[in-house]
């Protein structure tokens, strides 16, 4: 947070300049940091409002944001919100709590549900809403979520086409347009996007194919938006684990050791067809409703690490014995959402009414079969692989002796609906809003279905136009699985709740120029299925449940965009966070617990990014940093701290663009996050570089 104070105190020193400035110099410099790097229109939130006006903390990455980094995927992107960092694949770690659901234009159905992670091409804004956010999406953890806006057709002509080459035999190319047609009142999108490369584990490789398209129906009344985005997701030589490590979070083998054979893959190939409608039928009154499908196939076959061990018996674990893993997911879906906004007055009160629904239903067929193997080869087995010289292909897996597939079946249904009403009276804003959900999950011969309350409520006090003070209640909850529903192990069990209290200040202080927010929460998880300590109270051979257990996690965060002069731009964030088990039954581990804490929740974080621009010279260069802090992994090794250093170099000339990234720019051999011992930690990529040149139409 250096930087930050550093640039508090510049600004403070050239608002006392700016005095004798002429008012046409102040328009030049004003609100770049919120031109540049900040939205004001956000939809996770279902109501629109100003941030300054809105008693919820959401965190958006602008289209700007996305370029200036090169971000590719999700994972770029993390280090830009504070209380969020990495947990594995598309999971993260958010406010202490393991989160990994994930909306697309306000609705469940992610294409990468699985073990891929979300690429941004097609994808205009990243939002995350902070805290339990039952009342407007229904069941989900309570650290928050994550809203992926994604590009849509629009009148006004647009293109770009860009290539990419770079370290680790990288390349690739995109091009997208969008426009009016021919035809009058039809608007057209179309993307390309196609990106190969060597990541940084032995063997592994990644392909990525996206096709998008979408068209925009000028009806009498608003517009129907059409999309569909066929992804594809080749990735050999995964589905990547982490790599072992000793206790003191040391790595046992080479960053780069990887425990897949060649021929191991994970394949994803997911299509997804999506209608939205939005009208303003009055100065009042809006109506919007979207309806989604999507279908995916995820294929993996993989060698799964299944110990370790000291062949030589020098006091160092040496060897992995593995586990062969073929599964194939193929699940489909449908989501759909209906939301109503009136505005009026109540009895001399500025009133607005959120009115909506929304529904959710999954099928999921899951077919796996696997042979473990032993820390002696055999012809018939996986062979155990040595950390310190892996030798790959020794047996191949045409002569494992697997056995025939198990399918399950599960099927979700989820459906809500709700009423949020916001009253400004002066300077005080108010919410209050209440959701009714119903739902039901059958895993095979397991089936259960509930219904839960949630509410939440939030209070503006706007100090000032630039400065505000807010306060708000929130609630959550996620339904048990349904395997565990049975009543032979106790069941059936009302759902885990969340509840949070939080407080904070948003600022949009020298005409947009210094931005800022400080919020402080307290969260609690309650109502975690754990073992009864009583084992087989029916006596029916099924050991049982009790719902008792209870988690508080407590922080705080601070973010800033600022405009340290005309030509340079900062954002940084800092989070704090301490998330402990605060009951349980005595007897059974909850779940990613370590000890009383969590596992990958640190209780520090910063990050950082800022940028120059030379406009003479069409040049801006650009430096990120993230740290997070020490963590325990799942087993309760250590995951040391690191601080990573990113940067970019942009040149511009008339429509073209040129961007250098470096990632990883000191090369630091770091664990992005932990996981269990027998498969070790996430290991950070090494430093690679690329250079994409675009053009713009």
């Amino acid at each position: 947070m250096i930087s930050a104070a550093t640039a508090v105190m510049a600004l403070a020193a050239q608002a006392q300049a700016e005095t004798a400035v002429s008012e046409v110099s102040e328009v030049v410099v004003t609100g770049r940091a919120q031109q540049l790097y900040r939205t004001q229109e956000v939809q996770a939130g279902r109501l629109p409002t100003p941030p300054l006006a809105s008693s919820q903390a959401v965190q958006v990455i602008n289209a700007e944001l996305i370029a200036d980094q090169g971000a590719r995927d999700a994972q770029d992107l993390y280090r830009n919100i504070s209380g969020v960092s990495f947990f594995s694949y598309a999971g993260v770690t958010a406010r202490g709590f393991r989160q990994e659901e994930i909306f697309f234009d306000g609705l469940r159905g992610d294409p990468y549900a699985g073990f891929s992670v979300p690429q941004l091409f097609n994808v205009a804004q990243v939002e995350f809403l902070k805290g339990p956010a039952g009342m407007l999406y229904g069941p989900g953890a309570p650290g928050g979520l994550f809203n992926y806006v994604t590009k849509k057709a629009d009148d006004d002509f647009s293109a770009r086409a860009a290539a990419i080459v770079g370290t680790e035999a990288r390349y690739g190319a995109s091009v997208e347009a969008t426009g009016a047609l021919p035809i009058p009142g039809l608007a057209g999108r179309l993307g390309v996007f196609y990106e190969a490369q060597n990541t940084p584990r032995v063997g592994a490789r990644s392909e990525v194919l996206i096709l998008d398209g979408g068209l925009k129906i000028d009806l009498p009344l608003g517009a129907l938006n059409l999309q569909a985005t066929h992804y594809d997701q080749n990735l050999p030589g995964n589905r990547l684990r982490g790599v072992p490590t000793d206790n003191l979070g040391h790595f046992l083998a080479d960053r780069r050791w990887n425990h897949n054979e060649p021929d191991d893959f994970l394949r994803l190939e997911a299509n997804v067809v999506q209608a939205s409608w939005e009208a303003e039928v009055n100065d009042a009154l809006s109506i919007n409703t979207a309806l989604r499908y999507t279908e995916g196939l995820e294929t993996q076959k993989y060698h799964e690490p299944f110990g370790l061990a000291d062949t030589n018996r020098d006091g160092v674990l040496d060897t992995s014995r593995r586990q062969y893993r073929d599964q194939v997911r193929d699940q489909s879906n449908w989501s759909a959402a209906a939301n109503l906004i009136w505005s009026f007055d109540l009895a001399g009160v500025d009133s607005r009414l959120l009115a909506g629904g929304d529904w959710f239903t999954n099928a999921l067929a899951f077919q796996s079969r696997g042979v473990n193997g032993t820390f002696v080869a055999t012809p018939t087995t996986p062979t155990p692989l040595s950390l310190v010289n892996p030798v790959y292909g020794v047996t191949p897996v045409s002569s494992y002796r697997l056995p025939a597939y198990t399918l399950s079946l599960t099927d979700s249904d989820r459906a809500g609906g709700y009423l949020l009403y916001e009253a400004t009276v002066g300077k005080l804003i108010g919410t209050l809003g209440a959701r009714f959900d119903s739902f039901e999950d059958v895993a095979g011969p397991a089936g259960f279905e509930d219904d839960a309350l949630t509410w939440r409520a939030g209070l503006v006090y706007r100090v000032r136009d630039d400065l505000s003070a807010y306060a708000q209640w929130a609630q959550s909850f996620e339904p048990q699985g349904a395997s565990s529903q049975t009543p032979m192990a106790g069941g059936p069990f009302a759902p885990t709740e969340g509840e949070m209290y939080e407080a904070g200040l948003k600022s949009e202080l020298m005409g947009g120029r210094l931005q800022g927010s400080a919020a402080v929460y307290h969260i609690t998880r309650t109502n975690i299925l754990q073992a009864d300590p009583r084992g087989d109270v029916r006596g029916d051979g099924i050991n049982d449940l009790v719902a008792f257990g209870e988690i508080t996690s407590k922080g705080a965060e601070f973010d800033l965009a600022a405009d340290i002069t005309s030509d340079w731009v900062l954002t940084a964030s800092y989070a704090y966070n301490d998330t402990r088990i605060t009951a349980d039954n005595g007897r059974t581990v909850l779940t990613n617990s370590v000890g009383d804490r969590f596992a990958n929740a640190p209780e520090h974080t910063i990050g950082f990014w800022t940028r120059y621009q030379f406009p003479e010279l069409g040049l801006a260069v650009a430096l990120g940093g993230d740290y997070v802090d020490v963590r325990r992994s799942l087993s309760n090794q250590k995951v040391r701290p690191y601080l990573v250093f990113d940067a970019s170099i942009i040149y511009t000339a008339g429509p073209w663009r040129a961007l250098v990234r470096i990632d990883n720019l000191t090369d630091e051999d770091y664990a992005a996050s932990g996981f269990i011992d027998r498969t070790g930690h996430f290991p950070g990529e090494p430093r690679s570089v690329f250079l994409e040149l675009s053009r713009q139409w």
